[in-house]
């Protein structure tokens, strides 16, 4: 036997024994429960053959008697609540066989190399990571077939949608061959049944913490809440351990496929969530909170790296790559499924409706620069005026008091910057202006709002996949804190700043891949704007904007045309 497998063959006993020692507490968990009901019997079966007899016994025996009824009635409360009580479920993109053939063969072709159960299903997640879901659970099977199935299931493979547009076929074979390994061990009786065990009282004390309950159902699910607790806090630490010795079983069963491969893998799904993040804040966050989602997120990610890979020298090799099939061609339609993907990373990281409708519309890339970023600047730049307006501060033009020019804004920043003088004054302003208009807009952006409840554009969901998740608001996994209002207030003015060089020196508004929202001027990107921006807004010194502006070619005093 290779060392390979000695190491598999330990990792699996290991996880096997602590799903024992799972198993082992629900069993005690149960002992201690019947134990009233035991003594019970035994006292009267001694009573029935004339032993410990008298007043004093009879009442000891009904009295315990007593006790064990309501102890087997508690017992019964809690393991229906822990039964019913649905396990959280990732929001997913659902992937049908018949979309992508391709990718089911592929899974299918590795789960047989390994030795182990293919996956039952495959689904998309928004994110860089890709893992075994167990959907065994009654409440989240779907229809009469699902009813059928004898036995449960294998778990279903959850790919990371950002690794089937960057990587390349034979990077995702390699990635996913570790994951679709851990199906062996899921199939084992013992784990499967410790895994239940424990997403049961997961999901119990979800349940129990659901707001909503009235007096009478909500007391009991506090009690079986309260219960489960206890035996999950005993449980901790066993199911951690098991989860551990599972992966590291997977992980050196995965060792006979594509060894060589999974290095270079391991770095582009590096390389993958570094350019996912940048696209996700920089570039999609902007957009979302100008009620616009970009249709096409998982292709912009094949953009932002390889323009990461033009601009970094230690990424000299990765463009290269882009001549081999991409994974997204196992799929039989992409775009479709990158659409579905971009919807429900809007949910999850902004918290957006699930449907497109009046304030939500998709964008594509071509678009993003004339309805993202120029429709961005004129919002922020006419929010900006409107708080000047409120704090009385006179129009600076001359010729026109009415019109909004940058002179303005420049001239009221000047007059005092610091901590104390109107800077703070219209940051303050600005900040609340933000949120009366966040909490004011439906359907997206606003804590705990849901959407509409209907599944993603070519989702193939017959319900939201979100309301699987739990109670909690959305979004589920915030990208951003919250901005501060000097954040807001230079943000606002690099926005002033931009619409004045669109209207008046003849730049235009773009698209940076890695940086979001740019300034072209000339055909260039400007990114030299930050720095003299903050010089206003903090110390209330307009010299370097001044500079900027002579440079750039851009006239203060001109008026501006605001959304």
């Amino acid at each position: 036997m290779s060392g390979i497998d000695v190491g598999e063959e330990l990792g699996a006993r290991a996880a096997q024994a602590r799903a024992l020692s799972l198993l082992r507490i629900r069993s005690r968990a149960l002992a201690v429960a019947i134990l009233p009901a035991a003594v019970a019997v035994v006292l009267f079966a001694a009573g029935a053959q004339g032993h410990l007899a008298g007043p004093a016994w009879d009442t000891v025996r009904w009295t315990v008697l007593g006790v064990a009824v309501v102890v087997l009635l508690v017992t019964v409360l809690v393991a229906v609540s822990v039964a019913r009580a649905r396990p959280a479920m990732s929001p997913t993109v659902p992937v049908p066989e018949e979309g992508a053939p391709d990718l089911y063969r592929l899974v299918r072709d590795l789960a047989d190399r390994l030795d182990v159960p293919a996956p039952s299903a495959i689904a998309l997640t928004p994110d860089c990571d890709s893992w075994l879901e167990d959907r065994t659970h009654r409440a989240l099977r779907r229809g009469a077939a699902a009813a059928a199935e004898a036995g449960d299931p294998a778990p279903v493979l959850v790919i990371g949608s950002p690794f089937l547009w960057w990587m390349r076929v034979a990077e995702l074979r390699a990635v996913l061959a570790p994951v679709v390994a851990g199906t062996g061990p899921s199939a084992h009786p013992d784990i499967a049944a410790a895994r239940r065990f424990v997403r049961g009282l997961d999901a119990s004390i979800a349940d129990a913490a659901a707001p909503g309950r009235g007096v009478v159902r909500g007391a009991p699910l506090a009690f079986a809440g309260w219960v489960s607790r206890l035996l999950l806090r005993a449980c901790r630490d066993h199911a951690a351990e098991m989860e551990r010795c599972v992966a590291a079983a997977a992980s050196m069963r995965a060792q006979t496929v594509d060894h060589g491969l999974r290095i270079a893998a391991q770095e582009q799904v590096g390389l993958a969530y570094a350019g996912w993040d940048r696209l996700l804040t920089r570039v999609a966050l902007p957009a979302w909170r100008m009620g616009r989602w970009p249709s096409r997120l998982d292709a912009g990610v094949v953009s932002a790296l390889t323009e990461l890979s033009r601009r970094d020298r230690l990424a000299d090799g990765f463009a290269l790559r882009l001549g081999e099939r991409p994974a997204c061609d196992l799929l039989e339609e992409p775009g479709v499924a990158d659409e579905a993907a971009s919807l429900l990373a809007a949910r999850l990281f902004h918290g957006g409706p699930a449907e497109s409708g009046p304030g939500w519309a998709p964008v594509d890339w071509q678009q993003y620069p004339d309805e993202v970023v120029d429709r961005k600047w004129r919002t922020e730049a006419a929010r900006l005026h409107r708080v000047l307006d409120t704090l009385g501060v006179p129009r600076a033009s001359a010729a026109d008091p009415a019109v909004p020019t940058l002179a303005r804004v420049m001239e009221h920043l000047s007059g005092s910057g610091g901590p104390g003088g109107p800077g703070e004054e219209l940051a303050a302003g600005i900040g609340a202006a933000v949120a009366r208009e966040e909490a004011a807009t439906p359907g997206h952006g606003g804590p705990g709002h849901g959407g509409s409840g209907h599944g993603g554009p070519g989702s193939g969901a017959a319900e939201d996949p979100l309301d699987l998740w739990g109670p909690g608001p959305l979004p589920l996994f915030p990208l951003q804190p919250p901005r501060t209002g000097t954040e807001l207030l230079a943000d606002h003015v690099a926005a002033m700043v931009c619409c004045a060089a669109v209207d008046t020196a003849g730049a235009a508004p773009g698209l940076d891949w890695l940086d979001g929202p740019a300034l072209l001027v000339g055909g260039e990107r400007r990114a030299d704007l930050a720095t003299p921006v903050l010089s206003l807004v903090e110390d209330g010194d307009p010299d370097p904007l001044l500079s900027w502006l002579a440079e750039v070619g851009v006239r203060s005093d001109k008026p501006v045309r605001l959304v």
